[in-house]
């Protein structure tokens, strides 16, 4: 087993996003110390064992994961809370009755002092929100997990697989002169087939999802930390760093592709085609479209402070927290780092910690509840949890956690009404007033009602809103389409970056083609199909009024792009032509990434629920 490595000669490209969830793949260069527990998606490399396993990066995660389980604070189940007073006053009370009224009274007061709602009702409506929690996608491990998760009020979350996409994604194609950027993503892509690099995968993906014609490349030479080489349909291709794209010193597309990519903490690609540099492809770790209303959702459930607790960049954690309104962003933290910010969350308030890599694992087992993501995530954060989402959708939790205060409500009000009434039998039978055998018999009356009250916990609440299932095929349809028009969207940025450089004007033609073409009749369905469905659905005077303002909002900018593109004509765009279009491209660029992010987050979000009625 290989635990510390020493990197040969030619260096070597890992994956160490299990570690700390940083999604970009790391360089290391001959003779570089690097930790076990990676993953290889680069080329050969030659490594040599310079520790033992015991005292490997991985070893030392597993000991902090027991660790941290033996350090848990003891926790006090309901049921148990109640019968340390429950007893000693049941055997009082017949006392009492004993000495009153000899021995038939006491046997009375001990027959209806049943114990039923502490041994039998806590545990049903406990049983019955692990069945609930269930049908939503998390496996909650015990009863006694459920009960904690109902009084913690504090989350702290990892980055990377949980309010993002926890894989790169391409979200630009910038070109450096008059190359198309479909035709830059398609040599890219084309090339990338061959290689094993995780950047490659995305490139090759986005490639195939816009429908690029790819060919199998020739004559490929693959440098791991550089790049690959090969030939594409007869020309020559480099696709990975810089330096090995040709670009020398600092042209002004690679101070503004570097730029965009320090501000949205993005990766780079550069693409050479024909011996030059052809533009750069910019990857992300795309956050969730359903991040934001995730977090909400959370909130709702009742947690108050929300912590993104990642072992990532603070370049790319930075703006996921501020888009996904979590209240603190804690960037490159080690397994021990995220131990102490939970210790740190432990001193005010109980607290989740949810994650899905090897690196959360310690964190998972020291909260007072642990919710690995088991969709994607690493088995040992699963095994260390004290629950798994099962479903890759984090919005489950706020769910989950609602549900554990509601189960623990039904179980509490089952405990107290089935010990209330028998407080009072009790009085009655002390007082000589009720006989054993009827005593037995509203003893069976108490445990039967309190039952029947814990068993409410296997019915979810009634949502506010109950869809239909014509309502959730039309979400499933427009987010399908959002999918495939979010490239679109992308584009309009590049056309409106690159005006001014040749071939300008062809880019804005077929950008206005495929507004017209695609992302305008999207809308239009929209406003006839979807928003009358959700008129009727929510009610009131016309709700979805701001958004149809924008669909009209849309309808005129993609109108004046019209008009400005015939106003120029044939001729060669000025300077006030070129004012003008950027305004038009970057202002629907804005608006129409705002309104589909807004609707995935508010309309099609309705549609994520297993409450809906026939029609």
């Amino acid at each position: 087993m290989l635990v510390v490595i020493t990197v040969g000669a030619g260096g070597a490209v890992l994956d160490e996003s299990a570690l700390t969830g940083e999604a970009r793949p790391a360089g290391h260069g001959p003779g570089e110390v690097v930790r076990s527990g990676t993953l290889n998606p680069g080329g050969p490399f030659d490594p040599r064992a310079t520790t033992s396993a015991a005292d490997s990066t991985y070893a030392g995660i597993v000991r902090l994961v027991s660790e941290a389980e033996r350090s848990q604070a003891p926790f006090v189940r309901l049921a148990d809370r109640y019968a340390m007073w429950f007893l000693p006053l049941t055997l009082a009370v017949a006392g009492v009755a004993w000495a009153a009224g000899g021995a038939e009274r006491a046997v009375a007061v001990l027959v209806v002092a049943t114990p039923c709602p502490l041994i039998l009702a806590a545990p049903v409506a406990l049983v019955s929100g692990l069945s609930a929690a269930a049908r939503r996608g998390v496996v909650v491990k015990s009863g006694g997990v459920l009960e904690r998760l109902a009084r913690c009020t504090t989350l702290v979350l990892d980055k990377t697989g949980t309010l993002t996409a926890g894989q790169p994604a391409v979200t630009d194609v910038v070109p450096a002169g008059p190359l198309p950027p479909q035709e830059i993503l398609t040599l890219a892509a084309s090339l990338d087939q061959v290689s094993g690099h995780v950047l490659a995968a995305a490139i090759v993906r986005a490639a195939a999802g816009r429908g690029g014609p790819l060919v199998l490349p020739e004559a490929v030479e693959e440098v791991p930390g550089q790049g690959i080489a090969g030939t594409v349909r007869g020309r020559p291709v480099r696709v990975g760093r810089a330096a090995w794209a040709g670009v020398t010193g600092d042209p002004q597309w690679v101070t503004k592709v570097r730029r965009r990519a320090r501000l949205d903490g993005a990766l780079t690609v550069f693409v050479a085609a024909d011996g030059r540099s052809v533009g750069a492809v910019v990857l992300q770790d795309r956050i969730r479209p359903d991040a934001r209303q995730t977090i909400r959702a959370i909130r709702h459930g009742g947690v108050t402070r929300i912590v993104l607790a990642t072992g990532d960049r603070a370049e790319a954690a930075g703006p996921v927290g501020a888009l996904t309104g979590v209240d603190e962003v804690l960037a490159g933290l080690t397994p021990e780092g995220k131990l102490d910010v939970v210790r740190r969350e432990q001193r005010q308030a109980p607290v989740i910690m949810t994650g899905d890599g090897i690196n959360d694992a310690p964190a998972l087992a020291l909260a007072d509840v642990g919710i690995a993501m088991g969709a994607r995530g690493s088995t040992a954060s699963s095994e260390a949890a004290d629950a798994v989402l099962t479903v890759d959708q984090l919005g489950r939790l706020g769910d989950v956690a609602a549900l554990a205060r509601r189960t623990r409500r039904i179980a509490l009000q089952s405990v107290l009404a089935g010990m209330g009434m028998s407080l009072t039998a009790m009085a009655v039978a002390a007082a000589g007033l009720l006989p054993a055998v009827w005593g037995a018999l509203l003893q069976k009356a108490i445990d039967v009602a309190v039952i029947l009250n814990a068993l409410r916990a296997l019915r979810p609440p009634a949502p506010d809103v109950r869809v239909t299932p014509a309502y959730i095929a039309l979400t499933r349809r427009f987010r399908t389409e959002h999918q495939a028009i979010r490239a679109d969207i992308d584009q309009l940025r590049a056309t409106a970056d690159a005006l001014g450089s040749p071939g300008a004007m062809t880019r804005v033609r077929r950008a206005y083609d495929m507004l017209t073409g695609e992302v305008w009749p999207h809308e239009a369905a929209e406003e006839a199909e979807l928003y009358p469905s959700l008129n009727r659905l929510l009610g009131g005077a016309d709700p979805t009024a701001p958004m149809s303002r924008a669909h009209a909002e849309i309808a005129y900018q993609i109108a004046r792009l019209g008009r400005l593109i015939d106003d120029i004509g044939d001729r060669a765009p000025d300077e006030d032509d070129i004012a003008d279009l950027r305004g038009v491209l970057y202002g629907l660029h804005a608006i129409l990434r705002l309104h589909t992010v807004q609707e995935d987050e508010t309309y099609l979000s309705l549609g994520d629920t297993t409450d809906t009625v026939a029609v």
